[in-house]
């Protein structure tokens, strides 16, 4: 599990944290969804559109993350093309997604899904350059 995803040092997020959480958010047409295989019904990690803060008003973020046991076998792509469906079903004009430079695989997957480098910008010293990316709908 990446460092950035575990609980910190202090226990938290707790479980009762997690469940308030789940209890009182409120839905919207933004959010991450369980990628979950059909044949195995195990859930193998999240695709979905977030709030990044980046793009203009009505623009969210592509988001997605997989366990490592599941890499190369193209359930990012399908689950992101799903999510770019349903984003244009829904009337957004364009969306964009984060990577950082050294993530090939990941950066694979938003060419084949149609996103375009638009920006580079070193903002972590550990993570190193993160790309900028956008695509029309």
């Amino acid at each position: 599990m990446p460092q950035h995803r575990r609980i910190d040092a202090d226990g938290h997020p707790t479980v009762a944290e997690l469940e308030d959480s789940i209890r009182t958010n409120q839905p919207s047409s933004i959010g991450l969804l369980a990628v979950e295989r059909k044949a195995v019904r195990d859930v193998i990690g999240y695709c979905g559109l977030i709030d990044g803060g980046r793009g203009a008003g009505g623009e969210p973020e592509l988001a997605f993350e997989l366990l490592r046991r599941v890499w190369g076998q193209g359930y990012a792509t399908e689950a992101s093309l799903a999510v770019l469906d349903w984003a244009r079903s829904s009337g957004y004009e364009r969306l964009w997604a984060t990577v950082w430079e050294w993530n090939t695989a990941s950066r694979r997957v938003l060419a084949k899904v149609g996103f375009t480098e638009t920006e580079r910008k070193e903002v972590d010293a550990v993570y190193g350059t993160t790309l900028f990316t956008t695509r029309r709908l």
